[in-house]
């Protein structure tokens, strides 16, 4: 999945790094050795994924409520082009499709998200439970079983039940952590004999930030400096709520794992002899991956986030911290609500020191200090934001292990986007990027970081938020135009198969023809596109009314 990124300094700079080897995660070395020919240990799982809102589509079917999405996209001018996730991939009535798709791929495990209002259309369990809901996610588990694909759910992919929003604020406020509770709950118990990897939340970070910071994610609210903060404190509450009722009440009975899934660019400094930039690029991380994880590792935020913002919101004439604090009971509560973590990453920023007076108001943004620069040499094949970087996957994985107790980590998002205009399936880009990106990951393996699993995101083309279907980060190209919203495979989904099968990169020379024999067959696949496009067209001109 993307997330929106609004980047604050975009300024463009050719660097040179000092580079050296490392075994373990220093702020001043950074290993980036040749391309490693090796396999990932025995067990581990491949995957792909998707999100309930951006794959599901039947918006108001089956006595599904209204989500914050469906009310936010349905407002003219908040997607590009107006899109919405009316009907999306009609993933809800063609999962069996999909999961053919999957078994042909040889996923082991598939990560997907449960719709809140699908399954308690108002968001309270009191209310009503829509029975409906409840069948289409068994069938979906049920089917991913039978094909030996491991299901792992996220309960929250960012489609809180408008009803919610409307009448409490919705993240804003605190009556949310019993109401996800009620929500999780309920999954546990008409779900959990079948499924042993949960995930509360996925990337929290642009729930805190996209919805209630910059408001360009629903639910859209501009709340500067405070509205960030104030959702993502609930939102750690609502975890470990969760986790707390998972450990009490099923854990024994249903053996499984829940953890949160953390998205997180890495941030390099600038000059990795600066002191200045290796603590901006320490914060630029702490403000990002840390403001969620060392709660849940650590009890507490990152001390560099206290500081700041407290020191800012002073200066500003507060009384307090714009930053809410955890009681001492809170930070027992919180700390150790992970049995695994889960990480999203896409790409890495080169990161400074810049001052932002506080004068001006504060913002989560120019409450960092820093400025972000790119490298004008990485690639940039989609998304204005993404820029591939491999070396960068492999550093944010060390810092998790240095900083978390190395936590057992399954990577829950990786991919690289492609824009519209572009329909060629022959993806060399995406190819590449999963070679290099999977390659620093098994690295980072060989290097002792307790990583379980991947997940390629994204198994299909779906919605992107607010870019609408402007971006595919799909292995499956969606015709969005058909009918049948038809599913086309890009030559990426030959290449990761075949690292599946391998479980890595047995050595150079099969590895090689990969890429080669992807492209073969990729052809055939344009031309079956061609083909509908062609016919699609014939058939719009045949339904044209003449005029006499």
């Amino acid at each position: 999945m993307s997330p929106s990124r609004v980047l604050r300094s975009c300024h463009v700079l050719l660097l040179v790094l000092w580079v050296s080897a490392s075994e373990d995660f220093e702020w001043t070395k950074n290993d980036r050795g040749p391309f490693y020919y090796g396999t990932f240990p025995t067990g581990f799982s491949w995957g792909a994924g998707g999100s309930a809102y951006q794959t599901e589509g039947a918006w108001d079917k089956d006595g599904k409520g209204i989500s914050i999405w469906d009310a936010f996209a349905h407002k003219k001018g908040k997607i590009l082009l107006n899109d919405t996730g009316d009907s999306a991939c009609d993933g809800y009535y063609k999962f069996k499709d999909d999961i053919d798709l999957m078994k042909e791929m040889r996923l082991n495990h598939y990560h997907f998200s449960i719709s809140w209002p699908r399954i308690i259309p108002n968001g309270i369990k009191l209310d009503h439970v829509n029975e409906k809901g409840i069948q289409y996610y068994d069938e979906l588990i049920n089917l991913l079983l039978e094909n030996k694909i491991t299901p792992i759910i996220t309960l929250y992919h960012w489609d809180l039940p408008q009803f919610l929003e409307e009448k409490y604020g919705g993240w804003q406020n605190s009556s949310m952590v019993s109401y996800f509770n009620d929500f999780a709950n309920l999954c546990f118990e008409r779900f959990g004999n079948r499924v042993k990897y949960w995930i509360t939340f996925n990337n929290p970070w642009s729930i805190a930030v996209n919805g209630y910071e910059t408001g360009e994610h629903a639910p859209g609210l501009k709340l500067r400096g405070t509205g960030a903060y104030k959702a993502a404190h609930n939102i750690i509450l609502a975890h470990a709520k969760v986790w707390h009722t998972y450990d009490t009440q099923w854990r024994s009975k249903q053996k499984g794992m829940l953890g949160i899934s953390l998205s997180a660019d890495w941030g390099e400094p600038v000059d990795i002899t600066n002191q200045r930039d290796i603590e901006a690029a320490d914060r630029y991380v702490q403000f990002f991956l840390g403001w969620f994880a060392s709660p849940l590792f650590n009890g507490d935020y990152p001390q560099v986030m206290k500081d700041y913002i407290g020191r800012k919101s002073a200066q500003q004439g507060l009384g307090s911290s714009r930053l809410p604090t955890f009681s001492s009971q809170e930070k027992s509560y919180v700390k150790g609500t992970c049995d695994f973590l889960g990480i999203g990453h896409f790409t890495t920023r080169y990161i400074t020191q810049k001052n932002f007076p506080s004068n001006r108001g504060g913002s989560y943004f120019s409450d960092r200090d820093i400025a972000e620069l790119v490298d004008p040499n990485w690639p940039d094949p989609g998304s204005e934001w993404l820029y591939s970087v491999p070396w960068g996957f492999r550093r944010l994985l060390h810092f998790v292990k240095t900083q978390y107790g190395n936590p057992m980590i399954y990577v829950t998002e990786n991919g690289v986007s492609e824009k519209m205009i572009c329909t060629d399936l022959c993806d060399e880009w995406r190819m590449q990027y999963f070679r290099e990106y999977i390659n620093e990951m098994l690295k980072a393996i060989k290097d002792g970081v307790n990583i379980k699993g991947y997940t390629a995101w994204s198994l299909l083309d779906k919605f992107e938020w607010d870019e609408g279907y402007s971006e595919r980060f799909g292995l499956y190209y969606v015709d969005f135009k058909s009918k049948n919203k038809t599913r086309y495979p890009k030559a990426s989904v030959l290449y990761y198969k075949r690292i599946i099968s391998s479980n890595g990169f047995p050595n150079q020379r099969e590895v090689e023809t990969w890429k080669r024999k992807a492209l073969e067959i990729c052809s055939s696949s344009n031309q079956l596109l061609a083909a509908a496009r062609r016919k699609s067209q014939d058939n719009k001109h045949a339904e044209m009314p003449k005029i006499l």
